[in-house]
């Protein structure tokens, strides 16, 4: 685990707990050819071009804006956005579906950071070595752990949209101090239910998909536990991991969080917390850019950020985060990586900043008035260094099999159904068979 460094200018401390896990090595792919024209895609002789950009939900109006940014730089290239399911495990089997299909519908998509390595190997992706040198990138100026996420055999994939870590978002104007164990936001939720107006104590995501697994490492972490350890074997049940599963069942039984709350992914839980329903939240650092709309919030002005609870071994935060990537299958490889150069660029993560509160992973655009005004974590930085200093989770190919298995036992844990005892044993189990294939 990674413990982030103190955040002095709003007195938090952010931690991250982390593991990366060893990629195996790819046959490596020669550079992309292209029959595109060679002219400049801003050219008003260049041919028109439609790019179909695939994304999860935005809540928020920065997709839209930045690709008018993009279009209204290279009118020769109209971009045409598909919503992909909220559901990143949805999304995930869509995408699988349709590129080993060879399919072209889609030009530029979206990818959770676990995704590149076993997009990679299956031979999805369009590899970018080739084009990120021959347009100077500086892949320095990018956050390392942004940019390993996306290299899989010695070559990269993917270009780092945003960088995602869980946070602590609470009422101002209900809470004085905000809690420092998991302890303390367990009183504190129960006795700030039902103040102004309130409903519950604490929101969370707790549906079976891959927030769960986030919400499940935040938990296990912050009481020593691991998945697995440094070499990549597992390590699950352990007494630490135990300990902080049954903290996460003490909370999801409470009568403090809504009786349906394991149907609740990020759309849901922002949304009762926008509409004034709770006291505290754990979401991604976007909730906060949310939370100042007023054209969709109850609660402007009434927000604070502070890092999770601790547990035994202090606060822990699992670092998420999305890329952005070209299907191998593309028609339109040079216009696909026009766009994903802007998007992943300054100007489109200022754009994904200001207006959608995602954390940059481009360093320089955290030196921008704007994207400091956006949020008070852009303009902090020590938590700017933090973040620098963090790594995703593991991007080994078998990993939606590991969190299918999180998100199944886990699941039957908060319902009930077996003990946090059990449902470890029960991960070590299927884990090492699954390491074993």
């Amino acid at each position: 685990m990674k413990v982030m460094k103190r955040l002095t200018s709003i007195g938090l401390t952010l931690s991250v707990a982390l593991s990366l896990a060893a990629c195996s090595s790819v046959p490596e792919q020669s550079a992309p050819t292209t029959n595109a024209p060679q002219t400049d895609p801003a050219s008003p002789a260049a041919e028109k071009v439609k790019l179909v950009y695939a994304r999860g939900k935005d809540s928020t109006e920065s997709t839209k804006k930045l690709v008018e940014a993009f279009q209204s730089a290279h009118p020769n290239i109209e971009v045409e956005i598909r919503e992909m399911p909220s559901d990143t495990g949805q999304s995930h089997d869509q995408y699988v579906t349709m590129f080993s299909a060879q399919s072209s519908e889609i030009d530029v998509f979206d990818l959770d950071v676990i995704w590149p390595a076993e997009f990679a190997q299956a031979g999805y992706l369009l590899p970018l070595d080739r084009l990120i040198e021959q347009d100077g990138i500086d892949t320095s100026k990018y956050i390392k752990g942004a940019m390993d996420a996306g290299n899989f055999g010695g070559q990269q994939w993917t270009m780092p949209k945003f960088i995602d870590a869980g946070l602590l978002f609470y009422r101002k104007d209900l809470v004085k101090e905000p809690p420092k164990t998991w302890d303390d936001l367990i009183a504190q939720a129960k006795a700030t239910k039902g103040q102004g107006g309130t409903k519950f104590g604490y929101l969370m995501q707790a549906k079976q998909y891959e927030g769960l697994v986030c919400n499940f490492v935040e938990f296990i972490s912050s009481y020593g536990g691991k998945i697995l350890d440094e070499q990549g074997n597992v390590a699950i049940n352990n007494p630490a991991t135990i300990k902080g599963l049954n903290k996460m069942i003490e909370v999801v039984q409470s009568d403090f969080v809504p009786s349906n709350i394991t149907t609740f992914m990020e759309t849901e839980s922002h949304t009762a917390f926008l509409e004034g329903q709770s006291a505290f939240i754990r979401n991604w650092p976007y909730q906060f850019a949310l939370a100042q709309d007023q054209a969709q919030s109850k609660i402007v002005d009434k927000v604070a950020i502070a890092p999770l609870p601790a547990g035994d071994a202090g606060s822990a935060a699992a670092l998420g985060g999305w890329m952005g990537g070209i299907n191998k299958f593309t028609k339109h490889p040079k216009e696909a990586w026009e766009f994903l150069k802007f998007m992943t660029g300054a100007e489109g993560q200022k754009i994904s900043a200001v207006h959608g509160g995602l954390a940059p992973t481009l360093l320089p655009v955290y030196e921008d008035a704007e994207v400091q005004k956006a949020s008070p974590l852009f303009a902090n930085k020590d938590f700017v260094e933090g973040v620098s200093a963090a790594v995703s989770r593991p991007t080994t190919p078998i990993y939606p099999k590991i969190s299918e298995v999180i998100q199944i036992e886990v699941s039957k844990a908060l319902a009930g159904q077996q003990s946090a005892e059990q449902a470890v044993k029960n991960m070590e189990t299927k884990m090492n068979e699954l390491m074993k294939k």
